[in-house]
């Protein structure tokens, strides 16, 4: 098993790395982050308060992380970070996971990145001097990912407010048709194994939170051309967009994961671990499933309950099982229990043979430590021990009268949620 440590962890990118990682018993993740974000939440092991990457400590504090760890990979889950840690690889005490310095300085500037590719492949024309604009125009950083700090401009008045609050904006021609990411992966022999692209039919806050597969011969011609002019070990994608007349134009180049990759780990191909595979010296093969899928992103909730509890007490009808099907939410929590070495306990006043209706669902009777069947004039309080316990029903008359008797923790099934851990 490898020890892997993914910073900043918190961010889209560094999420989808713990989703493709969580469940391999190749790897032990990590996570860190600058400032308190989503990561605590995730990942398992997470350190807070490093410096920010451009801080002078921020290498030192990484390596302080890599010896207490015993780190093998550092996965950069930002940009900046990635260029920051490549360029520093020689003083890291761990494998970086990105592509050369040469390409990741390249790609972290669109300017670097237009002027390297414009006579190959076809790039935005860059307005400069401005007296060639043709409206309206698009803004980008020259620096930045995504559509983060972009803006169309109507008038050159529009161009001026703009370049007022950012000069570094480059004004570049716009592009009124779809835009398309290419997912790609090249091995350490520098053989491009994978590139297909998918369309970024809705875009919130700079992310592609709606995705699907999208065909077209042009998208590997690009990548092969991209792959040939840089070098790159591992994943990486592209960005283009259409001209009116469909043409694509190149608009970025990432050496590195992208948060909506996950679209294609559903089909099987999961980036991460062929990335750290082929680092490890394992033989690669890409195996892709032939289906349809789409991607749709939306913010999720993590909780994290202060509340030490050893027992949980849990109701059959309408909570285990509702509307004649197992509640597949509720059963994973009991098996969470279970891992954690809670004691579980069924009370219910489930009316026909429990053992029997238990198998029907395909629900073992051993994954609770005692099953209780009460009759209709018992209260559930009663069989309840005080303390360190919790109790679940779909009934509010139930869950209010445990409460009141047994000053315990109780939870509606929509609250279960919240009881889940990763």
């Amino acid at each position: 098993m490898k020890n892997v440590l993914v910073f900043p962890c918190g961010t889209e990118i560094g999420l989808e790395i713990h989703r493709s990682l969580k469940f391999s018993r190749h790897f032990k993740l990590f996570g860190a982050s600058s400032v308190d974000d989503h990561g605590k939440y995730v990942y398992e092991n997470y350190t807070v308060g490093l410096p920010f990457v451009d801080a002078d400590d921020f290498i030192e504090k990484i390596n302080v992380i890599v010896e207490t760890c015993n780190i093998d990979f550092i996965i950069p889950a930002h940009d900046s970070v990635v260029l920051k840690l490549i360029e520093n690889q020689s003083l890291i005490k761990a494998d970086v996971v990105t592509s050369c310095i040469e390409t990741c300085r390249t790609c972290r500037s669109k300017k670097e990145t237009y002027k390297l590719f414009s006579e190959i492949i076809p790039t935005p024309e860059v307005y400069d001097p401005f007296d060639t604009m043709r409206f309206p125009v698009f803004l980008k950083p020259d620096i930045g990912q995504g559509s983060k700090g972009t803006f169309r401009a109507e008038t050159k008045g529009d161009v001026d407010y703009y370049l007022e609050k950012d000069p570094s904006l480059l004004v570049l021609e716009y592009l009124p048709g779809k835009e398309y990411t290419v997912d790609c992966f090249t091995d350490k022999k520098g053989e491009l194994l994978f590139a297909e692209g998918r369309e970024r039919a809705r875009i919130y806050n700079g992310i592609s939170v709606n995705s699907k597969p999208a065909q077209n011969a042009r998208f590997h011609e690009v990548a092969e051309i991209i792959n040939k002019t840089l070098s790159f070990q591992g994943v990486w994608f592209y960005q283009v967009k259409e001209r009116a007349n469909g043409e694509l134009v190149l608009m970025e180049i990432a050496p590195r994961v992208a948060g909506t990759m996950a679209l294609f780990r559903a089909y099987g191909v999961n980036f991460i671990q062929l990335n750290l595979f082929d680092r490890m010296g394992l033989g690669i093969s890409i195996l892709r499933n032939n289906m349809d899928a789409e991607i749709d992103r939306a913010l999720c909730s993590k909780f994290k309950i202060k509340n030490d509890y050893d027992s949980v007490y849990i109701d059959f009808d309408d909570t285990i099982i509702i509307n004649n099907r197992v509640n597949t939410n509720v059963i994973s929590f009991l098996y969470q229990s279970r891992n954690a070495g809670k004691n579980i306990v069924l009370l219910s006043r489930h009316k026909l043979d429990i053992k029997e209706s238990l198998q029907k669902f395909a629900i073992s009777p051993l994954l609770f430590d005692e099953i209780i069947i009460l009759d209709e004039n018992k209260k559930k309080s009663d069989f309840i021990a005080s303390g360190k316990s919790i109790f679940i029903d779909d009934s509010f008359a139930e869950r209010k009268e445990v409460s009141e008797k047994r000053n315990i923790p109780v939870f509606a099934l929509d609250a279960v949620e919240a009881l889940l851990i990763g």
